[in-house]
Formats: C-alpha cells, sequence, structure tokens
C-alpha cells in the first residue's frame, strides 16, 4: 500500500513536471508569432512562458522547477536549431528567473488570490519587473560574451528582453490565478453586464490600437469598468486581450505604431502593455480588498447581533427578578 502510494505520488509529480515543460514550449511557440529582431537578436513584446512559469510555482512550489527548465531548454532549441553553449545559458536565465520571482513572493507572505492591494504590488515590482531582471541579463550576457551581440547593442536588446518577459508575468499570470478560483456559471451571474463588457473591450481595442488620432487612452475607462465590477476575473482577460491586440498592432506598424523603429514599438509597447497591466492587477487587488474587509465587517456585525439576542432574555429574566425583590421589599 505504501509503495503504491508513493508510486502514484512520483507520476503525479512526473506528469506535473511534463505538462509544465509543454505549456511551456507551446506558450513560447505562440509568443513567436509576433517576434521582433531587435540588433539581430530575436525578441518578443510579450513572452507566455514567463507567466506560465511563476504561475506554475505559485500553484505547486519548487518541486516542478525541473518543468521549466526543460521547457526553456526545448524552446532555445527550436530557436537556435540546435543546443550550443549560449542556448544553455538563455535556458538556465529563463529558468532561474522565475524561481527568484517565486522566492521573493513567498518572502514578503504573498497570497495567490490578489485579494490584497500588497500581493498586487508584490506581482508587479518582486515577481515581474524584478524577477525577470535576472533572465534578460543572463540572456543578453551570455550573447555577449560568445560573441553573437556586441557590446554597444547591449542595452538595447536587454531592454527589449526584459520588458517582453516582465509583461508576460503582468498579464499573463493574474490570469493564470484567477482561473483557480473559477466556478460554474450560475444563472444569477451578471451575463449581460459581461458580454457587454466583452464587447466593448474588443470594440475599444481595435480602435485604440489601429485609429491614426491616438485613442489609445480608452483602454483605461474600459480596464477600470472590468477590475470595479469584475475583480481579478474580470480586469486579467481584458489585460490579455488588450495587450495582444495591441502587439499585433504594432508589429503591423499601424494606429499610432506606425511610421516609428523597432525600437521605439517595442518601447510604446511596454509602456502601454505595463500601464494597462498595473492599473488591472492593482485596482482589481484594492476592490477585492474592500470587498473582504466589508464582508467581514458585516460578518462582525452579524456575530454581535446574535450574541445580543441571546444575552437579552438572559438580561430580561434578571430585570424581572430585580423587580420582584423590590416589589417584595416594599411590602
Amino acid at each position: 500500500m505504501i509503495r503504491s502510494e508513493e508510486a502514484r505520488r512520483r507520476t503525479v509529480a512526473v506528469l506535473q513536471i511534463l505538462g509544465i515543460a509543454a505549456a511551456y514550449y507551446a506558450s513560447g511557440r505562440v509568443g513567436l508569432l509576433r517576434q521582433v529582431s531587435v540588433e539581430g537578436s530575436v525578441v518578443s513584446p510579450l513572452w507566455p512562458p514567463t507567466g506560465i512559469a511563476v504561475a506554475s510555482l505559485l500553484y505547486l512550489g519548487l518541486r516542478v522547477w525541473p518543468g521549466i527548465a526543460l521547457g526553456a531548454l526545448l524552446t532555445v532549441i527550436s530557436i537556435s536549431g540546435g543546443l550550443t553553449l549560449s542556448g544553455l545559458g538563455i535556458a538556465t536565465g529563463s529558468t532561474l528567473a522565475p524561481l527568484c520571482s517565486y522566492l521573493a513572493l513567498r518572502a514578503v507572505g504573498f497570497r495567490s488570490e490578489l485579494d490584497r492591494l500588497r500581493d498586487g504590488v508584490a506581482l508587479v515590482f518582486l515577481g515581474a519587473l524584478g524577477g525577470m531582471l535576472l533572465s534578460a541579463t543572463c540572456g543578453t550576457g551570455v550573447l555577449m560574451l560568445t560573441g553573437d551581440l556586441p557590446v554597444s547593442k547591449f542595452w538595447s536588446v536587454w531592454s527589449a528582453w526584459w520588458a517582453g518577459d516582465a509583461m508576460g508575468v503582468l498579464m499573463v499570470t493574474p490570469l493564470l490565478l484567477a482561473l483557480r478560483r473559477a466556478r460554474m456559471p450560475r444563472l444569477s451571474d451578471p451575463w449581460v453586464e459581461a458580454a457587454a463588457l466583452a464587447v466593448v473591450t474588443v470594440g475599444v481595442t481595435v480602435v485604440a490600437t489601429r485609429s491614426t488620432l491616438s485613442m489609445i487612452y480608452l483602454l483605461f475607462p474600459v480596464i477600470i469598468w472590468a477590475a470595479l465590477r469584475f475583480q481579478l476575473a474580470g480586469s486579467a482577460p481584458c489585460a490579455l486581450l488588450m495587450s495582444v491586440m495591441a502587439i499585433v498592432a504594432g508589429t503591423d506598424g499601424v494606429g499610432p505604431f506606425a511610421d516609428h523603429s523597432v525600437l521605439e514599438v517595442m518601447l510604446n509597447l511596454c509602456v502601454l502593455n505595463g500601464c494597462v497591466a498595473l492599473t488591472a492587477l492593482l485596482l482589481a487587488a484594492i476592490v477585492a480588498e474592500h470587498n473582504n474587509i466589508r464582508y467581514e465587517t458585516e460578518l462582525a456585525c452579524d456575530e454581535l447581533a446574535a450574541l445580543v439576542e441571546e444575552l437579552a432574555p438572559l438580561q430580561t429574566r434578571k430585570d424581572r427578578a430585580a423587580e420582584l425583590r423590590n416589589g417584595h421589599g416594599s411590602a
């Protein structure tokens, strides 16, 4: 019985590792559909594997890191056409960065429910912006040391690499964390408003990212609506959809991204996606925290009311007994 249970646990662990590796590789292929070349190096404005890696660690812990390493290695091999020393270094950096993000988040008491403002801030600055410094530095450093990247081009490639990895965490990780709490829909759910939000998100994003009138700020009222009404479950998908559609427009060179260089497009996409992700994540966390405080306050009031009702009959009996004693004394 003990051996059977141990074998089952090992089988589950192996399947989890292989599943994470497959998800990492598949999402990497999706991210490369809109790849850009910065100074001869292939980068992506949004690199989903980093978001999947961080979410996997938050779900399952450190024991699944081999899946991240295997997925990163397979992705690098598919890009370079074989296993090279630089590719091994890049895969190492891509594995260490999510691990550092996870350890930093655990150190500050991060909760995957993202129902506190501090959790949203931690994911942004420790999980995404801070942790992905390692992958960008390792990747560009290895390319520079092997002679594939001139020293003069280091910072331009580094910034594009870092932005893509950070956006992957900001956009993909919150969505996967929200899916963890997904439930079967109910008839009482606000279906009409949710459908309206989806339609408006698509329509506004198309106008904002493809119009030449610089209407990109139209995205923010929509993301605020999603965060206020649906919290992370609404703001995370909207933010990811906006980011993907903006990346498509940017790589196509249309709308507000027309007549810009690759570096300028990458910079604009980084700023836009970062602002959208920050708005979606932090506002949803604030609303969730406020709702939790209200719920706890209402629960405390209900408990207090129940306690008062429980004590009221006892106090009434004591008052009647005191009145009887006072009446007998007067007599």
